[in-house]
């Protein structure tokens, strides 16, 4: 195939070449080895793209195993680390500005079974550790350690593991968010989560300063953020290890009008179990995930951030004059 990118350039190629080696009836599995810099959700999307002709690479081939390889030697370094892909010359292009941690945590709750290699440069316990906390991160995966590559084939080809539907709720913020319980063995390594709540907005120059200061011993965060300068759209926060973000997603439902709102009924059941009189669904909701963090240090810190009862009462119009170093947001299109 030409050089290029999986999910995009080369998604003809790949429709074209898979279609031709399924025709010929000599082959029962076929394994993709994408580079190490590719998101793997755009990659098992190419599955379902369907081309000019209608034509779609499920007509002839089924996803079965998303798998990704971790470095375990390096993991927790990299993980940690403030560099992006340009820092190491493996950017796609000049606009890729992509972040080492965010590649890595893309890889890794997306993935069926998690390979954890040059196991045999680790000790036993660093090896257990890592395996913990890559449980925390994706509590479905399977979590294999390894040397130097070798792995069975069983245990990676014709697994069936792979569901379109379950693959992106399979991260371990997302169970603690649906309260589904974390693996117990984790707590062995002292690695815990918990849910922040309130149904306060931020002062955005507030919350700016306690993320410039961080979170000790965070592994995950990511969750819905209020911010009163911004009171009608969610803010997506995310962190992977040292990096963090917050982002627009779109407008709470009580900022649109009806005809946006959901129509299937589960979901607007469990919208009005969190409707609040005043402010609808406007809330914090964040998920953390950490090994030995300081649970209500991070709890006081943000509580901190929360409007006061006096600015509660200046209300909205108030709260858009704040200063707010977060910048413009323009919402998603949903």
């Amino acid at each position: 195939m030409s050089n290029g990118c999986i999910c995009c350039t080369l998604r003809d190629d790949l429709l074209k070449e898979v279609r031709q080696l399924a025709e010929q009836n000599r082959f029962d599995y076929l394994l993709i080895e994408s580079t190490g810099i590719s998101e793997p959700m755009p990659v098992a999307a190419t599955f379902s793209f369907i081309d000019d002709s209608g034509a779609t690479l499920s007509d002839v081939a089924r996803l079965d195993t998303m798998v990704t390889v971790v470095d375990g030697e390096k993991f927790l370094e990299d993980y940690f680390s403030h560099e992006d892909l340009r820092d190491r010359e493996l950017q796609l292009d000049q606009d890729d500005q992509r972040n080492i941690a965010d590649l890595l945590i893309d890889q890794i709750e997306f993935a069926n079974v998690l390979l954890v290699n040059k196991t045999d440069r680790m000790t036993p316990l660093e090896v257990e550790q890592l395996q913990a906390i890559l449980k925390s991160l994706n509590p479905d995966a399977t979590v294999i350690p390894i040397e130097r590559g070798r792995v069975s084939p069983r245990a990676i080809l014709a697994t069936g593991a792979f569901n379109e539907e379950l693959a992106a709720e399979s991260a371990g913020w997302l169970k603690e968010l649906q309260g589904v319980s974390h693996a117990p063995e984790s707590e062995e390594y002292g690695i815990a989560s918990f849910v922040y709540r309130a149904r306060r907005p931020f002062h955005p120059e507030r919350l700016n300063a306690a993320l410039d200061q961080g979170w000790q011993k965070v592994l995950r965060a990511k969750g819905m953020m209020w911010l009163a300068s911004k009171n009608d759209i969610i803010g997506v926060y995310s962190q992977a290890g040292n990096c963090v973000g917050v982002e627009p997603l779109h407008r709470w439902y009580a900022a649109s009008p009806k005809e946006d709102w959901p129509e299937d009924e589960a979901t607007l059941n469990a919208l009005g179990k969190d409707w609040h009189p005043e402010f609808g669904d406007r809330m914090q909701e964040v998920v953390f995930i950490g090994a030995g963090m300081d649970q209500s240090a991070i709890e006081d810190a943000l509580n901190r951030c929360l409007l006061s009862d006096q600015e509660m009462v200046d209300g909205p119009v108030a709260w858009a004059a704040y200063r707010d170093p977060f910048g413009r947001w323009e919402e998603e299109e949903t």
